[in-house]
């Protein structure tokens, strides 16, 4: 006769995760279970009352716990009513027998458990009972662990394990394997809770680099379950989370902030790799951002008004490069070339078109720059005209005729101008006589004419010209070209003349000037008829008595040929008793209608004293002589 039973007992609830209290509850919930196995009593079977009050006492039993301020109820497993009659007790064992080999250990009153338990209430020594029940324990015992273990669906397996771990404890609650077990499950389900905190804190963008939210829950979980792979993924989610805010502060050029989240992201765990991969990835966005720049930047400079834009692109660059980045290098170096020599670059040699098909003189851009104008205090041979020495600032450079303007550059002029200079129109000129050793008037003489009133060579430097045929011929090469040339200042005659130097001379201080340095008046320089220069430099000889054709000595450092020796030249200037109240940025110091004007640089026949680097001489703006030609500057 088959065992009668109450209906099923309704199936315990999933007990939710407790953070604070789970330690002392698993105590409290031991101390609470009955030391022996605590059975439902056994009735005789009853009729449909006595069943409506065992559906009703078959729910899970509560424990609660008192505190000062709130009480807690903690889930305990009470097992399913189970009556047996007299006569069903053999039906019972073999019914318990079946639902263990099918699995069903607990979940009802038909399950092995409750059936077992029920036997051993009717007989404490039913021996069957007795070695089933172990063999249940046993058994779930290794089904928690494996729940516990399980990789996948962590949560619905660890919900199952702490249903079976109540069990456990209800039916052995002394035995050390259940309380490991019992600990291993809350440990799992503190680790769970942790885990779904986190993944809430992620969904919200509570990361938690500032000590709190995701990072810090993953971790507790981690430090409860070192093996919990939820919490490991979970960190490599908040890890990619700060990674993606790196990367989108990059996209909007805040490389500082990008900085500071990768570095946060590089805190989270151990993974050097990914972190480098970020690195890469963001200073790719660094990259590409300064190229665009550079390259905005440069489109900016190929436009009239574009310098502006340019630099604002360069105030970008800076702000986002890293020290010494080549790219921004590339776009400082332009803007400054362009800011100080448009569309040229220091020492860049040109020459501009001529309308009639022609080219004008050769051309070389001067660096911009500073320098000490003028004689010391103590130089030895300066004059009070020298002084005070006084700095003179070039905010941009320009361009200056590699050599004194030729015979041939200056018969294009003529020839084109119809022009009739100084010296032609009077009829004469100062030259050089052998005979006499003297310089002297001389008829028939003009820019044609050499030192000596011969015809001169087409690549001679022109002379015999005033300053204001100096002027006319640089308005009309302006005209020629589109560009405006002049005569330069003598401040920028000086600044070239010097060529970043400081000596008393333009080659240093040394008295003599080094072996074929230009044409200056030496002491082993010889005359056609063997005359020699009675104040000369000691020791040194050119090869020349008179102008030699341009170019015929090295350059100084700056590219340009002649510019301290062969003919002394005209500049802009009127003449000035000192260099008090001069003009500080390198202007010419002008004043309309004045006849006295500057020529500066040595010459052939100069005193070693008149070849210094500040030498300057007063000359009538009318003067035409062997002795003085010139060179014209051109805005850049």
């Amino acid at each position: 006769m088959p065992a009668h039973v109450t209906p099923q007992g309704a199936p315990l609830p999933t007990p939710g995760p407790r953070l604070l209290l789970l330690a002392t509850l698993t105590a409290l919930l031991a101390a609470c279970s009955p030391s022996p196995p605590a059975a439902a009593p056994v009735q005789p079977a009853a009729a449909s009352p006595a069943k409506a009050e065992a559906r009703n006492n078959a729910v899970a039993a509560q424990v609660t716990i008192g505190g000062e301020d709130a009480a807690e109820t903690v889930q305990q497993w009470q097992p399913p009513r189970v009556e047996i009659a007299d006569d069903a007790v053999a039906q019972a064992r073999r019914d318990a027998a079946q639902a263990f080999e099918q699995g069903r250990l607990y979940a009802d009153a038909g399950s092995a458990i409750p059936l077992w338990l029920a036997l051993l209430q009717r007989d404490g020594k039913d021996r069957q009972a007795q070695a089933g029940l172990k063999r249940a324990r046993q058994r779930l015992l290794e089904e928690t662990s494996a729940l516990l273990e399980r990789p996948l669906k962590q949560r619905q397996a660890v919900a199952q394990a702490s249903e079976m771990a109540l069990v456990l404890l209800a039916i052995a609650p002394d035995d050390a394997q259940v309380r490991q077990l019992q600990s291993r499950v809350e440990l799992a389900q503190r680790a769970i809770a942790y885990n779904r905190a986190g993944e809430d804190d992620l969904r919200a963008d509570r990361i938690g680099e500032d000590g709190d939210g995701a990072i810090g829950n993953f971790r507790e979980a981690l430090a409860l379950d070192p093996d919990n792979g939820r919490a490991r993924q979970g960190l490599a989610a908040a890890e990619s989370a700060l990674i993606r805010r790196a990367e989108n502060a990059a996209r909007t050029t805040d490389f500082a902030s990008a900085g500071t989240w990768l570095a946060e992201a590089a805190k989270v765990r151990d993974s050097s790799i990914t972190i480098a991969d970020a690195f890469e990835r963001i200073e790719r966005i660094r990259a590409d951002t300064l190229a665009r720049l550079r390259d905005e930047g440069l489109r900016d400079l190929a436009t009239p008004q574009g310098l502006k834009p340019a630099r604002e692109k360069l105030e970008d660059a800076l702000r986002i490069a890293l020290p010494g980045d080549p790219v921004v290098g590339q776009l400082r170096e332009r803007i400054e070339l362009v800011t100080h020599y448009g569309s040229f670059r220091p020492r860049q040699v040109f020459s501009d078109a001529l309308r009639d098909g022609g080219r004008g003189p050769q051309m070389i851009v001067v660096p911009h720059g500073g320098f000490q104008m003028g004689a010391g205090e103590a130089e030895p041979g300066a004059s009070d005209a020298e002084k005070p020495a006084h700095y003179v600032r070039f905010e941009r450079g320009f361009a200056m005729t590699i050599t004194e303007v030729t015979v041939a550059d200056f018969r294009r002029y003529v020839e084109t101008s119809k022009a009739r200079p100084r010296a032609t129109r009077r009829g004469h000129s100062i030259v050089y006589d052998e005979r006499s050793g003297n310089f002297v008037r001389h008829s028939g003489v003009d820019w044609r004419s050499d030192y000596n009133g011969a015809p001169a060579l087409a690549t001679a430097p022109v002379m015999h010209v005033s300053v204001r045929d100096a002027e006319h011929y640089a308005i009309w090469l302006s005209e020629q070209t589109g560009r405006s040339y002049r005569l330069p200042s003598e401040a920028e005659f000086e600044y070239a003349l010097r060529a970043g130097s400081s000596g008393r001379y333009p080659w240093g201080d040394a008295g003599t000037p080094p072996p074929q340095s230009g044409n200056f008046t030496g002491g082993d320089d010889v005359s056609p008829s063997g005359r020699r220069w009675f104040n000369a430099f000691v020791g040194y000889g050119d090869g020349w008595w008179g102008p030699a054709p341009v170019g015929s000595f090295a350059p100084n450092a700056w590219g340009l040929h002649d510019v301290s020796g062969n003919l002394s030249e005209w500049v802009a200037d009127c003449w000035h008793a000192s260099y008090r109240r001069a003009p500080a940025d390198g202007a010419a110091w002008f004043n309309p209608g004045c006849r006295q004007r500057v020529i500066r640089g040595g010459n052939w026949a100069n005193a070693p004293e008149q070849t210094r680097a500040a030498w300057r001489q007063s000359q009538d703006s009318d003067t035409t002589s062997a002795r003085i030609g010139f060179r014209l500057v051109r805005g850049i």
